[in-house]
């Protein structure tokens, strides 16, 4: 028995639109695997708004350092932190509002908590900071449940992706995308990660000296989130060369991670230290940071290659700017978390 005209045109049309729905799913596949994060809830949706998390879990790094993780609203949750910005911890500490600035270790591939990772500085340690650090005591004497309230996104800059950041100047201005194929990092003292060892550190003198206490190290973790974005992203070609100065090799915290990166992602990063007290069958550099160390262990100044860089104020302004000079590095591609 012969189909009619209508049952024929029917199922055409079921047919086709099928075929469209196919070819739709298809192209459209990793995107309904690989964006199922954007689905999550953001904790941090506005960067002037206080939100109180509960500390979850304590963690003893060290007799002084400690891993905090506080807990988001739901496992579903992501905190929302752009890689490269900090977030702003604040309490009411001995009847004053204490705020200070944190990055955190953990990122929005964890769904459900933040951690921080913080050196706590006690009461008494140092004649000159005979208080100790507020904030970091406070994050210590904190009981499971309690809340403190965290505030962000902020920060000068971004990391997109694939060599791309956002930069702000400064604070007011709109951001401008700076697109880079290699990354130099240069980091004083323990610019690497929020652990301090309990020895005072180059980069804690300096601190010192110019009467800063290192409270807090917002800009230290934010290193180790860049370096991390990029390696983890196979389609990110960005090259990274960090040349890392500690007071001796027991100051290289994470140097074992480091090291495993430099191995796995020898075509991407590179890592060179040195130190002030080197001991026997030292492979690196030895002594501050200097324009032979830099012209060795960093790509040469171009266009599209910067410059970042982590340390207080006299590392930077009076040993790393003059030797960047001298080499030809410009400023407009230096940048200071």
């Amino acid at each position: 028995m012969g189909l009619d005209t209508s049952t024929i045109i029917v199922t055409g049309a079921v047919l086709l639109l099928s075929s469209f729905a196919a070819v739709f799913l298809l192209k459209n596949r990793k995107c309904l695997f690989s964006c199922s994060w954007q689905k999550k809830s953001v904790t941090l949706v506005d960067p002037e708004t206080k939100y109180a998390l509960p500390l979850a879990e304590k963690i003893e790094i060290s007799h002084d350092t400690r891993k905090f993780r506080f807990r988001l609203p739901t496992q579903e949750h992501i905190l929302g932190l752009p890689v490269g910005q900090h977030v702003y911890l604040s309490a009411k500490i001995d009847g004053k509002l204490v705020v200070r600035p944190y990055t955190p270790v953990s990122g929005d591939d964890d769904p459900g908590y933040v951690d921080l990772m913080i050196k706590v500085y006690y009461r008494g340690v140092h004649p000159k900071f005979p208080d100790g650090g507020k904030m970091s005591q406070h994050l210590d004497q904190m009981k499971i449940g309690e809340t403190i309230d965290f505030r962000g996104p902020s920060g000068l800059i971004v990391y997109r992706g694939n060599g791309k950041f956002d930069i702000k100047p400064d604070k007011k201005s709109s951001p401008r995308e700076r697109v880079f194929k290699t990354i130099s990092m240069i980091a004083g003292g323990t610019g690497i990660t929020p652990m301090l060892q309990p020895t005072l550190s180059h980069r804690q003198a300096l601190l010192l000296l110019i009467g800063r206490q290192p409270d807090s190290l917002a800009e230290v973790a934010q290193w180790k989130l860049v370096i991390t974005a990029i390696l983890k992203n196979d389609d990110d070609t960005t090259q990274v060369y960090l040349l890392f100065a500690n007071q001796s090799e027991e100051d290289i915290l994470c140097r074992t991670e480091l090291d495993k990166l430099a191995t796995e992602h020898g075509d991407k990063f590179k890592v060179w230290y040195t130190v002030d007290r080197p001991p026997n069958n030292w492979s690196y550099s030895a002594g501050f940071i200097d324009e032979d160390m830099i012209k060795e262990h960093l790509p040469p100044p171009s266009d599209d290659s910067a410059v970042f860089l982590c340390g207080p104020p006299p590392m930077i302004n009076f040993a790393c700017n003059p030797n960047l000079d001298k080499l030809g590095y410009s400023p407009d591609n230096r940048f200071q978390f």
